[in-house]
């Protein structure tokens, strides 16, 4: 998926919710806990004891492809000694994955990919594991049955921007979650509820997990893999995907990300989303005398809205222990 239309798709989902008038998102220098109050959730699932875990994708159009299918392949190949050695016997899978969709109706995932749903709604068996990727904007039937599967699930997570769609359903308020780093200031904007954390290969809490930006939907995957089985099972899985990335061992592990980055005459960045703009060509604003650019026009419309929330001089206020970056609505 191209960037802008990753962006655009933060917009879909995040700002079309009601909005409060203001929003603040607080990022933790980086000497602070960034889980303080919400300690990772590392406690072994249990698998159960006869057949396969079922996994269900919810996938609408738009969806991200590397969001669904990279954490598809780790539970498709997910490798457990013990169960490899059954296989003889005809054990069910580790996991058994399927798509669902509103409707089984053919959907049109990122870069044209046509996809059959496996089941709607309606007919999907209930998961163990939910995954939700970047995708285009739910129904409210979408939203209220990934509120009742999560209610039994031992695992519900989103990839990326999917994240969007999992705090419109309410049950990530108080909770923290993270995103695709250009997303970061919009899903705090959108959802002020819940708790933002920049540089994060993957958040959970509870029943609830969040990955990064694209492929961080594998280590997720690849975490949640280990919970149900062990380290050794998921190094042998990445080891059959032949995945050398070892983010799944450390859910801080995008740290490159951790700090609001700086617009620059030389290096001018979105003053909304922060991603690199064409100085040239990107829609632009003066506000104080200063150039403000923009990777879109709905950025620039939010920005030209409030100008004195995402101006420098306003946007950032430091202390000694916190930096609040406060930011106003569409």
């Amino acid at each position: 998926m191209k960037r802008r239309d990753l962006l655009q798709m933060t917009t879909i989902l995040g700002l079309s919710a009601s909005l409060p008038q203001a929003a603040v998102s607080v990022e933790r220098p980086e000497t602070a806990d960034n889980t303080a109050g919400h300690p990772m959730t590392s406690a072994p699932l249990i698998p159960p004891v006869n057949g396969s875990i079922p996994v269900a994708f919810l996938i609408s159009d738009g969806a991200v492809v590397i969001d669904f299918a990279g954490p598809w392949e780790v539970f498709e190949h997910a490798y457990v000694p013990e169960r490899a050695r059954q296989a003889d016997h005809g054990r069910a899978p580790v996991f058994s994955v399927y798509t669902v969709a509103e409707t089984t109706k053919p959907i049109r995932a990122s870069g044209g990919m046509t996809i059959v749903p496996s089941y709607s709604l309606v007919s999907a068996p209930r998961p163990k594991v939910l995954v939700i990727p970047a995708q285009s904007d739910p129904s409210d039937a979408v939203l209220d049955w990934v509120r009742d599967v999560s209610r039994t699930t031992d695992v519900t997570m989103s990839v990326c921007t999917g994240a969007f769609l999992l705090a419109r359903t309410g049950l990530l308020a108080g909770k923290p979650v993270t995103t695709h780093h250009s997303a970061y200031t919009e899903l705090a904007m959108a959802f002020p509820g819940i708790d933002v954390k920049r540089g994060a290969r993957f958040v959970e809490s509870g029943n609830l997990a969040s990955a990064g930006g694209l492929s961080s939907g594998i280590d997720l995957a690849l975490h949640v893999v280990e919970r149900y089985f062990g380290r050794n099972s998921a190094t042998l899985t990445a080891d059959v995907l032949e995945y050398q990335g070892l983010g799944w061992m450390n859910g801080d592990s995008n740290g490159v990300y951790a700090k609001r980055r700086v617009s620059t005459a030389g290096h001018p960045l979105c003053a909304v989303c922060e991603m690199d703009v064409d100085a040239v060509t990107a829609p632009k604003s003066v506000y104080l005398d200063k150039t403000y650019y923009f990777c879109m026009d709905a950025h620039k419309k939010a920005f030209d809205a409030h100008p004195n929330n995402f101006a420098d001089d306003c946007a950032v206020k430091r202390s000694a222990e916190w930096v609040h970056s406060a930011l106003a609505v569409y």
